[in-house]
């Protein structure tokens, strides 16, 4: 503004731009900023600045890195801002209108530019007018200016008149004009220029005929009295000491000079043109405890990539901005964390999406690893494994998530149906025991048939005291009697004896539950399909039988456990991936459509939880054998961070109640296109054949009942014997041992009645020879009634032995008899 051009008369209550740029150039200089970035609105607002323009030709010695950013029109300052934070400025000159200040100050917080690394001056003389409760926690150092305290009783009389006055010009209608802390610095400066009017008139006794009309063109007559006297007053007004210099400037001013505590706004010094800057205390604000509240209101800077399902862009119709771009496990994770730590924070992007490794020859980190260790951004999470590596170079939370490293390949093929499946029910050892059961029960039915006495029949019923019983349980008989059970389909023998009986129910038992069981599994075997598996596990991938090509993430944690280990599997596997290098992939992704191409047979290593929410949207492709390692994911953040443990603390609640299982079953099996596999996997599985194990209890029951069949028919054996002995007067044992040798003589299925009863007497002949004739001659009245078909042996030996005289229907029977019968009969 030049001195020549000015007119004479003004008086510019407004503070000169010169000494209110020299104000925060000795702000600048105090805080020794070696850098910033000057921020500022319009170009009328330039001049403000003129003094700070010129520092770095003040001080020579040092130099000075200044960086000029002009705002756009409107209220989206987004743009300029990526720009600024891109640019690596911390610190920062703003100089912005009071509609636009919070406006700024809170897109600033959302693009990243206002954390505990980053500090503000606030020319605007407004400054404690905002409402700076969302800034009070983040970290900034915010600095600024006013010029009277708002909390004086002369203030808060005064906006305690305005607002009565307001409220009775408009009858009611308003309530308040101006809050209690809203006083503007233009409503205080155009009270203290009428306040100095009306002393210069009153001084110059003009209160009387001091009316001033437009229409004078000739000008007032005491306006330059007026004007000469006001520049020679030096007041107290309510924006402080008012004075002007021989130019009519406010050159002469004082003010406090403010700083955003956690409790709100704190002066913490003052400023006039001659005194300079009167400190009350250092310009930092105090730090405070190291705990959970260490976070509350701060802002944070936190990296993310797009990997799914933990950072994925947002699909929406709208332009979105901000956090707003962002969804996913990782996001919806730090939302939660922010909300139990009451800080506030910003996403940032890591474009490239390289989580960070370690180059042994440069001896740097790369990716989002370097920019954690070197304060760039405050957090990062992702899918970030903690490695022993990089938990050295920087400081990680409890894990979020605990996973290991699997095989992602193709699902089994389907294979082809076998002629003999009917065999697969069983298993080979349950078969042999079925078939070591049916010879034995088959043989021991042969041999209680040979023991007990009462499966030896008289084959002719008609003859009292037959010369040689007959037995049903032959060997063959016998097999056939077992197999026919098995196969439940009976047969026409049937036990006699109790023991015979006793080990016939038994095996029928037995051959209940075995047919039952291998009709249900086969049923099973028929219903599920058989699958080829390729591979079961990373035993079978590291063989290779069918020429399966293998990697992992290029320089990722799964690359990095196979190098690190000692294990020579994972070592042989190493540096098969290590030659191949065309096996290994970019990212997760990659390998997923390596892993589904028809052209390649391809497996990829990776985490399992990657790969259960892979499994969840791609039906063609599985996860194969089980874990190679335990670890896990964690939020990373720089070394020896006080934030590690209220962050972990927050963790560890969300696991406990159960947050941490909805949230991935939410964006696992819900989200994206999940569970589109569910019912494809549930109904698999593979039917496996029944095991001894299985059907074990059932043999035990065939063999104790088995037993004590046997024990049964010897115990009949001996009844016998000793029934035999005491009719006829013999001695029990030489009956005993005969009868022994011939059960064990295996000589066939018919017996020579040893002992019989001799006829005493001719009327005793006599007698027998007519029950001979009677029942003959009743045979032969019998088999003229009687089908001509043969009797099956069966229907009589079903009979019990109290039935033995039972009428004989066999037509071969009837002649042997009527031949018989007329020999005795001299016919």
């Amino acid at each position: 503004m030049e001195t020549q051009n000015r007119n004479w008369s003004a008086v510019n209550l407004y503070p000169h731009h010169i000494s209110y740029s020299q104000l925060f150039t000795d702000l600048i200089e105090m805080k020794d900023w070696k850098e910033f970035t000057i921020i500022y609105e319009g170009s009328e607002l330039l001049p403000f600045l003129e003094n700070i323009f010129t520092m770095q030709d003040l001080n020579k010695r040092q130099k000075i890195l200044m960086n000029v950013v002009q705002l756009p029109d409107g209220d989206d300052f987004r743009s300029q801002l990526k720009a600024i934070k891109k640019s690596g400025s911390v610190n920062f000159v703003l100089d912005c209108t009071l509609e636009n200040l919070s406006t700024f100050l809170e897109q600033a917080q959302q693009v990243g530019i206002m954390s505990d690394q980053h500090s503000y001056l606030i020319m605007n003389p407004d400054f404690q007018t905002i409402d700076v409760d969302p800034f009070k926690h983040g970290g900034s150092n915010i600095t600024g200016i006013r010029f009277f305290d708002p909390n004086l009783d002369s203030i808060q009389k005064f906006i305690s008149d305005i607002n009565e006055k307001v409220v009775e010009l408009s009858e009611g209608q308003l309530e308040k004009a101006v809050t209690e802390n809203g006083l503007t610095f233009d409503l205080a400066l155009m009270y203290d220029a009428v306040t100095i009017y009306g002393s210069a008139l009153n001084a110059l006794g003009l209160e009387e005929g001091a009316n001033i009309t437009c229409d004078q063109d000739d000008g007032w007559e005491f306006g330059s009295s007026i004007i000469n006297y006001i520049r020679t007053m030096e007041i107290d007004g309510m924006t402080g000491i008012i004075k002007f210099d021989d130019e009519g400037f406010r050159s002469y001013f004082e003010v406090d000079v403010l700083e955003i505590m956690p409790h709100g706004l704190e002066k913490v010094g003052s400023w006039n043109i001659e005194d300079g800057l009167i400190q009350d205390r250092n310009f930092i604000a105090p730090a405070e405890p190291e705990s959970s509240e260490t976070m509350k209101g701060k802002h944070f800077i936190i990296l993310t990539a797009l990997s799914a399902p933990y950072g994925m862009l947002k699909e929406s119709s709208k332009r979105l901005e901000g956090n707003e771009r962002y969804e996913g496990f990782g996001i919806e994770l730090i939302e939660e964390l922010a909300k139990m730590n009451e800080f506030n924070y910003t996403f940032e992007l890591q474009t490239d999406g390289v989580y960070g490794s370690f180059d042994t020859t440069t001896k740097q980190w790369n990716g989002m690893m370097k920019k954690i260790m070197d304060g760039i951004v405050d957090f990062g999470i992702t899918d970030l494994t903690i490695t022993s590596t990089r938990q050295k170079a920087v400081d990680f939370t409890s894990p979020f998530m605990t996973l290991g490293i699997t095989i992602l390949y193709k699902k089994p093929t389907k294979e082809p149906p076998d002629l003999f499946s009917f065999i697969s029910p069983l298993s080979p050892g349950v078969w042999s025991w079925l078939a070591g059961a049916y010879i034995g029960v088959s043989v021991l039915l042969f041999a209680l048939g040979r023991m007990a006495p009462e499966e030896w029949q008289n084959p002719y019923p008609c003859i009292e005291e037959p010369e040689t019983l007959d037995n049903q349980f032959t060997l063959a008989n016998s097999f056939w009697f077992t197999l026919g059970s098995v196969l439940t389909q009976g047969s026409e023998i049937a036990p006699i004896a109790v023991s015979t009986r006793m080990a016939g129910s038994m095996w029928w038992f037995f051959t209940l539950i075995m047919v039952s069981s291998y009709t249900a599994n086969l049923a099973a075997f028929l219903t599920i399909e058989s699958k080829f598996y390729a591979i079961k596990s990373v035993q079978d991938l590291a063989n290779n039988p069918y020429g399966i090509t293998y990697g992992a993430k290029k320089n990722g944690a799964t690359f990095s456990f196979f190098m690190e280990s000692d294990n020579l599997l994972y070592q042989k596997m190493y540096h098969y991936m290590d030659e191949h290098p065309e096996y290994q992939t970019a990212t997760n992704d990659q390998g997923l459509e390596r892993v589904k191409s028809e052209n390649e047979n391809y497996a990829f290593l990776m985490e399992s939880t990657s790969i259960e929410y892979m499994v969840e949207r791609n039906c063609d492709v599985a996860q194969v054998g089980g874990l190679l390692d335990n670890k896990g994911y964690g939020i990373a953040m720089k070394k020896n961070s006080p934030y590690r443990q209220p962050m972990s603390e927050s963790i560890l609640q969300l696991q406990e109640d159960g947050t941490l299982t909805k949230l991935k079953d939410k964006w696992w099996k819900e989200k994206r296109g999940g569970g589109a596999c569910e019912d494809d996997d549930t109904a698999g599985g593979e039917a496996q054949p029944l095991v001894l194990a299985n059907v074990g209890g059932v043999f035990i029951v065939l063999v104790v009942g088995s037993a004590m069949a046997a024990v049964c028919a010897f115990f009949e054996m001996l009844f016998d014997v000793w029934m035999i002995c005491r009719r006829h007067k013999l001695p029990f044992l030489d009956e005993l041992k005969a009868e022994l040798r011939f059960i064990l003589s295996f000589s066939g299925d018919t017996k020579p009645v040893r002992h019989r009863e001799l006829s005493g007497s001719g009327s005793r002949s006599t007698k027998n020879d007519e029950e001979d004739k009677n029942c003959e001659l009743e045979s032969l009245d019998d088999g003229n009634k009687l089908d001509p078909a043969p009797t099956p042996r069966s229907e009589r030996s079903t009979h019990s032995h109290h039935t033995i005289h039972s009428r004989r229907t066999s037509n071969a029977v009837q002649m042997a008899k009527m031949r018989k019968y007329s020999i005795r009969s001299g016919i």
